[in-house]
């Protein structure tokens, strides 16, 4: 099972992938969680601390794996064809949850369709994750649409469009799922969260109703979350509503397999 989680800057996407990767690892199942933002976080959720975070190499500014995917012995020429699976035992950090992490990092280039030596190992390892590994992976994506219009997301089969009850935060998710569609991802749908009343989830499914979107989930206000995230404490995840109603998904998203 390979899962995108998308979503506007700020809606809890990052700590929704890093619950849902750690929900699915308690259950026994092997998962890779790939942080795949330009402004990585997910090593936090899946409670690895500030200084194993920040000792953590990004695959795309790791230049001696760079050149040794893809060096030739001409200047300027770099190899197209190498193999990525060994990235994957070599650099992939195991994490309390119980998933591994890789953390691919932004490729330093001009344009989207940069064909630069860092990108190719990059996206050659994205799909080697979504498309040859038995893994359960679980992808922290960039915030916005971006990565969808670079075809970063292509090949999963689970897109999640997190959201809250902001309008603004509406109209990107429904613009991830368009795009999804159009990209031919076949199971996609809305993950709303911080809920704190029935006004807004009523808000919530009355956009999703006019915008023919599912609700695959409602999350609601955690007060244990947000002071984890203020203290950088672990979260007590046997109390958290939160983490409850991730685990409903958890179970919702591998009946869709």
């Amino acid at each position: 099972m390979k899962i995108a989680v998308c979503g506007k800057g700020g809606v809890g996407k990052t700590f929704i992938a890093g619950s849902l990767a750690g929900q699915f690892a308690r259950e026994g199942h092997p998962v890779i969680a790939i942080d795949a933002d330009s402004s990585p976080n997910l090593a936090r959720t899946l409670g690895l601390s500030a200084e194993q975070a920040r000792a953590i190499m990004p695959v795309a500014e790791n230049e001696e794996l760079i050149r040794l995917k893809t060096g030739t012995d001409y200047s300027g020429v770099f190899r197209l064809s190498f193999t990525v699976d060994d990235i994957i035992s070599r650099y992939a950090v195991p994490t309390p949850s119980g998933a591994s992490l890789l953390v691919m990092g932004t490729v330093k280039a001009m344009g989207s369709g940069c064909a630069c030596p860092a990108h190719s190992v990059v996206r050659a390892l994205m799909r080697h994750l979504v498309v040859d590994r038995n893994e359960i992976v679980i992808l922290d994506m960039e915030a916005g649409i971006e990565h969808l219009g670079r075809g970063t997301a292509e090949h999963v089969e689970i897109l999640l469009a997190v959201t809250d009850a902001n309008l603004k935060s509406l109209d990107t998710a429904a613009n991830i799922c368009r795009l999804a569609r159009e990209s031919g991802i076949r199971t996609l749908g809305l993950v709303a969260n911080r809920v704190a009343d029935e006004r807004q989830e009523s808000a919530i499914r009355r956009y999703a109703e006019q915008h023919d979107l599912d609700v695959i989930a409602l999350l609601p206000f955690d007060s244990l979350v947000a002071e984890s995230g203020m203290t950088g404490e672990p979260l007590d995840l046997p109390a958290s509503a939160a983490i409850r109603v991730i685990g409903d998904l958890a179970k919702i998203l591998s009946g869709l397999r």
